[in-house]
């Protein structure tokens, strides 16, 4: 117990005593006391304030006692990061790389010696320059055999369009006398049977038309032309004695029905004719030609066939990507010279073109194997010296071959640099000075503690950089300083770290930017966040990012031609594992930090205003009156916090724990009585009422630390109620002063112990503390009514000095007010009355 507590009722005793009989005089005890119990308060105050000033993530006040020891901290940082980033230059070789040898140096024995990097260089280049291996890629074969299917079946609907051919038997005409009375011109098959029918002068006109070369399309006059083995042999002079022949020795109702056929074919054939020169039909009616109508149905068969064949062998041999198209259509033609008529010849190259894509991809599996076959088959660089041999001479640069016989004599002259060393500390002191300059602009007032974590969690992430692994943790550096202090702090470390950590360690590039991305996105993400569901996701979100970013910088430097894919999207894709797992790992921790650093991130606030937690739980079951109120209080603390842009969060998980003391003798507190006999009438003594009252803000702080709740959460416990007067029993304990002048009441046995709000979250909750019973007990208020009551209420506090020390302004006041009563009037709202018949009606019945 307080003992500054314990003295003022020891010395207020001995007053009461005083009064029966003792042999003190009244006056100056009543002086005596009043000096001391002043400056107990005093004393009580300057205590308390400096021992729950807590100030977690910057909502609290920050001790005078910390801006003493800042610069003892800043040096321990300082040093601490130096030493642990700018390890490097503690063993530095002044005979490096490219230093021009000050002296010449003789090798003083003979040696034969790895050259680890240049040998590990070499096989990265074998990795990277590897050849990949193809294989063939079915689904793409697959795909190709549809296309073909459907080119020829839209070719297998045209000729049917077109009709049989040839449409009648060769024996009554040939094949070439078919395919000209079939595409040829009206007037021109009139004029055949003119010549036929024995019109001698129209037979003649034929043959001059003929031979001018009206008789076909333009596209066909070459392949009538010069097909015979005289020039008078033309299509029509061929079709024109066939046709005579055929009616000498047929009688005239054949040769009728054979004048029909040719008629029906010349009709499908020019129906068909239009329909190819519209170009309707898509990429297989602009492939084929008049030709494909000139082939008989024999030949199309074959063709199809052949086509068929040569893709399948082409396929089973590979197309490569970036083939030609020249180099491609001789291959083709290669596969069908010999196999197919030279009339479709050039159909079946055109087909096959148009449906032939690349099919070979990427073997990921035996282009690594080759990979690591190239890599393991560069021997290992040595280089070689014999005894007395000029290592290096003077005045010439040192190459890597130098350097790594320089080194293995130990003639390299590794030393502390500390011209390096300490413009290192110099940048370091400017990045700390960089992060305490953004730490009071945006987050002002970390405690010790806080900032011990952040060196901690930076030193810890340069501990596992300077392993020289591609596991660089700052994807978790990025995700805990987010969640712990926000956006802003989070991507300050990260990005001061990723600029700092390669001045100091030999780190992989790509590793270090991919890592150092992963860690911002985290940071930046992570303070906004309400849930560990959520910063689960921001963890798959950064690995994917890292993996991603990883995989562009090896495609942009990495120096083959043609990158090999297995090893880029292998290092992606460890990068993207190791994101997730530092994730995890951040995860995992991140509760442990919490509490043993005593954060109050909004997770965890989260975690702590769920109604199943065990303190809440026994506080709603044991005094369910106290839970009700705490409700109430918290609608209206989080709303006022809300619109004064205070730590929504914050308030929230207070005021749910602000009266959990009252679990220590529940029916002590009238809204916990429902409606049974009051235990303070039955007590019957206002002093010891007030003990009572009084004794749920220590039980509460005493409950809440057997809890292990963070300290700004118990802060509220004991502020919310200030250094109020007890005013029911300090009124009673008066009246029965002034019916018994012996009796002496002091007014710190009616009073809080204190301390005041010093926060503008405890005072916001202190008002609704205050508010809540008031605006409960109206029922039939007005709204003015309502504003006017808790008006009052607020000018009593402040009047009482209870909100000097919390931040809140008295311009805010009205403010407050308003917001309280606005949230009453969405609990207390009005209702349709019911009659009373249509409340004893069946549902049906009263339509409801």
């Amino acid at each position: 117990m307080n003992p500054f507590r314990v003295l003022t009722r020891q010395l207020a005793q001995w007053q009461r005593e005083s009064y029966s009989g003792h042999s003190l005089q009244q006056s100056s005890l009543d002086r005596l006391v009043k000096r001391t119990v002043s400056h107990v308060k005093r004393c009580t105050n300057v205590v308390r304030t400096q021992a729950l000033d807590f100030r977690p993530n910057g909502s609290r006040r920050k001790p005078r006692h910390l801006d003493r020891h800042s610069p003892i901290f800043f040096l321990i940082a300082v040093l601490s990061l130096t030493s642990t980033i700018g390890y490097r230059l503690y063993n530095e070789p002044q005979l490096s790389v490219g230093v021009t040898a000050p002296q010449t140096v003789r090798a003083p024995e003979t040696a034969t010696v790895i050259d680890t990097r240049t040998t590990e260089a070499n096989r990265k280049a074998a990795r990277t320059a590897s050849i990949p291996i193809l294989m063939i890629d079915q689904t793409v074969n697959q795909e190709i055999y549809h296309s073909l299917q459907r080119l020829l079946d839209r070719g297998n609907e045209l000729r049917q369009e077109a009709g049989t051919f040839p449409f009648v038997e060769t024996s009554v005409l040939s094949t070439r006398s078919q395919q000209y009375l079939r595409k040829a011109q009206e007037s021109e098959w009139q004029q055949v049977l003119a010549a036929v029918e024995g019109n001698s002068s129209a037979y003649l006109n034929s043959g001059s038309t003929a031979s001018n070369g009206d008789a076909a399309p333009a596209g066909d006059r070459g392949a009538t032309r010069g097909q015979g083995s005289h020039a008078s042999e033309t299509a029509q002079q061929v079709a024109v004695l066939e046709l005579r022949a055929y009616r000498r020795n047929a009688s005239s109702e054949d040769f009728q029905a054979l004048k029909d056929v040719i008629n029906r074919a010349r009709q499908r054939y020019a129906l068909t004719v239009e329909s190819l020169s519209g170009r309707g039909g898509g990429e297989a009616s602009r492939l084929y030609n008049f030709a494909l109508l000139e082939l008989t149905d024999e030949q199309w068969a074959a063709t199809r066939n052949e086509v068929q064949t040569t893709l399948q062998r082409i396929l089973a041999q590979g197309v490569a990507p970036g083939l030609p198209e020249p180099i491609l259509r001789s291959a083709i033609e290669l596969q069908l010279r010999g196999d197919i008529p030279s009339i479709t010849a050039d159909l079946a190259t055109q087909i096959l073109l148009a449906v032939i894509r690349p099919n070979l991809i990427q073997d990921p599996e035996q282009t690594k194997v080759r990979a690591e076959q190239a890599a393991q088959a560069v021997e290992d660089v040595m280089v070689e010296i014999q005894q007395g041999e000029v290592i290096i001479r003077a005045g010439e640069p040192i190459t890597q071959s130098d350097f790594v016989l320089l080194d293995y004599f130990g003639l390299s002259r590794r030393q502390t640099n500390w011209v390096g060393l300490l413009g290192f500390g110099a940048l370091i002191s400017g990045c700390v000075g960089v992060f305490l300059i953004v730490e009071h602009q945006f987050h002002p007032g970390l405690r010790r503690r806080d900032h011990i974590l952040v060196l901690v969690l930076t030193l810890s992430v340069s501990g596992v950089a300077a392993l020289g692994t591609p596991a660089i943790g700052l994807s978790a550096l990025g995700l805990l300083v987010g969640s712990f202090y926000g956006s802003v702090l989070g991507v300050t470390v990260v990005g001061l770290l990723s600029l700092v950590l390669p001045v100091g360690m030999e780190l992989v590039g790509t590793h270090l930017v991919a890592s150092s991305v992963g860690g911002l996105i985290g940071a930046t993400m992570a303070g906004r966040l309400r849930s560990r569901e959520e910063l689960a996701i921001l963890g798959g979100v950064v690995g994917i990012t890292q993996g991603v970013v990883y995989a562009v910088l090896s495609l942009m430097l990495s120096a083959a031609s043609s990158p090999v894919w297995y090893i880029v999207l292998t290092g992606a894709a460890l990068q993207s594992l190791l994101g997730v797992v530092w994730s995890i790992i951040a995860l995992g921790v991140s509760p442990y930090l919490e509490n043993l650093f005593d954060l109050i991130t909004p997770v965890r606030l989260a975690e702590l205003s769920n109604p199943n937690r065990p303190l809440l739980k026994r506080l709603a079951s044991n005094a369910p009156g106290t839970f009700q109120h705490t409700l109430f209080v918290a609608t209206l603390a989080e709303a006022a916090a809300r619109e004064l842009g205070c730590n929504v969060e914050l308030v929230r998980a207070g005021t749910l724990y602000h009266d959990i003391g009252k679990m220590h003798d529940p029916l002590g507190f009238i809204e916990n009585q429902m409606g049974g006999p009051n235990k303070h009438d039955l007590i019957g003594d206002p002093w010891l009422s007030a003990a009572i009252i009084k004794k749920h803000v220590t039980e509460g702080v005493v409950m809440a630390r057997k809890c292990r709740l963070p300290k700004a959460i118990q802060a509220f416990i004991p502020e919310h109620q200030g250094t109020m007067m007890i005013s029911y029993f300090h009124h009673q304990a008066q009246q029965r002063a002034k019916a018994d002048p012996t009796i002496f009441v002091n007014d710190a046995d009616f009073r809080y112990d204190g301390p005041i709000p010093q926060s503008r979250e405890t005072g916001i909750v202190m008002l609704a503390d205050s508010c809540e019973a008031a605006l409960r007990s109206l029922k039939d208020a007005t709204p003015e009514e309502a504003l006017a009551m808790v008006n009052r209420i607020l000018r009593a506090r402040w009047q009482d000095e209870q909100l000097i020390d919390s931040g809140l302004t008295r311009a805010e006041m009205g403010g407050i007010a308003e917001i309280f009563v606005k949230v009453w009037q969405q609990f207390n709202h009005q209702r349709i009355p019911y009659p009373k018949a249509a409340i004893g009606a069946p549902a049906a019945e009263s339509g409801s």
